[in-house]
This record gives structure tokens, sequence and C-alpha cells, in this order.
């Protein structure tokens, strides 16, 4: 990046020069500081991060265990925009804050304080900053998903391991399939109940004759009910939360 400055003011001195105007050759020295050099290296590197935030909050966090038992409660219960899609990714996002609090704080200890102190280079504070989300990851990771990865990956003669600890490209997507597939089997228990309720109440009202009633306008009452009894919400995020290691 540092590199590019002064190329790209030579290149705007020759286009100057194209037009017959006067150059200056003090244009070409650009005095380049250490320090300036580390401020627009961070500040490109921040942008950077920025952009791809919300790809990395899927893909290393606990956001997606949390949306997706979220959204099968919602289809379970039949509710078509309730809550609103806005609701359930701020509760899933506060959520994984909450889970990942310890994460965060030791990546922040680690590696973006002293960063930011002028302790470390960049160099070093990435492996810092990344391993407390890798040790995250292989605790709630399956073996069998982690394996999988592992194989494809000698199969194409990649190497899985830097110094005995396991690449993030393998570990990532084997993380987000064990999520997904996490998030799906706490979905199902949780659509369980809702599934009776419709199957009572369609065999009532079709015992009763009413074939023109449909069963799911009759139980969507009595699924929000049972759902308020038994404090439903309190009882589904405190099991999501605990489900992590």
């Amino acid at each position: 990046m540092i590199r590019f400055i002064p190329a790209f003011a030579a290149m705007m001195v020759f286009a100057t020069a194209a037009h017959g105007q006067a150059i200056d050759p003090g244009l070409l020295q650009l005095p380049v500081d250490g320090s300036v050099a580390s401020w627009i290296i961070r500040t490109f590197g921040l942008l950077t991060v920025l952009s791809v935030a919300p790809g990395i909050l899927i893909m290393v966090t606990s956001f997606p265990r949390f949306i997706i038992a979220f959204a099968i409660l919602r289809s379970g219960m039949g509710l078509a925009t309730t809550p609103a899609n806005m609701i359930l990714v701020s509760l899933a996002l506060f959520m994984t804050f909450y889970v990942m609090a310890p994460t965060f704080d030791q990546a922040w200890d680690r590696g973006i304080n002293p960063l930011l102190e002028n302790q470390i280079t960049e160099a070093e504070a990435i492996p810092l900053i990344a391993e407390p989300f890798r040790e995250f990851m292989l605790a709630n990771t399956r073996p069998k998903d982690l394996t999988l990865f592992i194989d494809i990956a000698a199969e194409r003669g990649q190497t899985t391991e830097t110094d005995g600890v396991i690449d993030l490209r393998v570990l990532v997507p084997a993380f987000m399939i064990s999520e997904i597939r996490r998030g799906f089997e706490i979905g199902f228990l949780v659509v369980l109940p809702f599934l009776v309720i419709d199957l009572v109440v369609a065999t009532i009202t079709m015992s009763m004759g009413m074939m023109m009633l449909p069963p799911t306008a009759i139980s969507l009452p009595f699924k929000i009910l049972f759902f308020v009894l038994i404090d439903g919400w309190n009882l589904l995020v405190g099991s999501l939360v605990r489900s992590f290691v």
C-alpha cells in the first residue's frame, strides 16, 4: 500500500507532463514515516475487517445455532412474521455477544490491546487474536465433521496442521456444519410439541366434520398459550446458552 502511493504520484506527474505543464522533481520524493505506514496499514485492515464483519460473525461464533433455532420455532408455531426478522436477528446477535464474551475478552487481552499499545506487531497480533476463536470452535466442533474436512484436504494434497495447530480453513467449515446440525437438532425438539398440538386439533376438527375450517387457525392460539405457560423463551434461550462448551 505504501509503495502504491509514490507510484500513483508518478503516474499523475507523467500525466501532467503530457499536457505540457512543468514538473516538480520533489513530487516524486514522498516522505514515508514508519508511524504513518503503520497507521495506514491499521486503517486499511480495520476497513477490511468491518466490510467482512457479518461473514466473520456467522462463521466463527454461536450466531448460526441461535438464529436457526429461533427461525424453526417461529415456523413451528405457525407465525409467518411474528416475531419479526429484526427481532429474531437482534436477539440472536445479543445472545451471541453473551456467549462469546469470554472469547472476545481473551482476543482483546492477548492481541488487540497489545497491538494498540504498540507492544507487538500486526503479524504477531493476528495469531494471538485468532487463538481464542480457534479454541472455541475446536470445543464446539464434532470430531466427525472435523475429520471430514481433514480427509478432503489430505486427498487434495493440502496441509491441515501447522506446528500441531489445525488450519482455520479446515476448522471453520467443520465448525459451521456442526453448528447448523445442532441448530436443526434443537429446532426439531422445539417444534415437536407444536406438531402434536396440530395433530390433536386436526383429529378433533375432522371427527366433528369441520372439513372447511383450517386446523391451524384453531391450533395457533393453543400453541401460543402453551409456549407462554411453559415460559418457552426462558427454556429455549437457557438451553441454547448451556449447549455451548
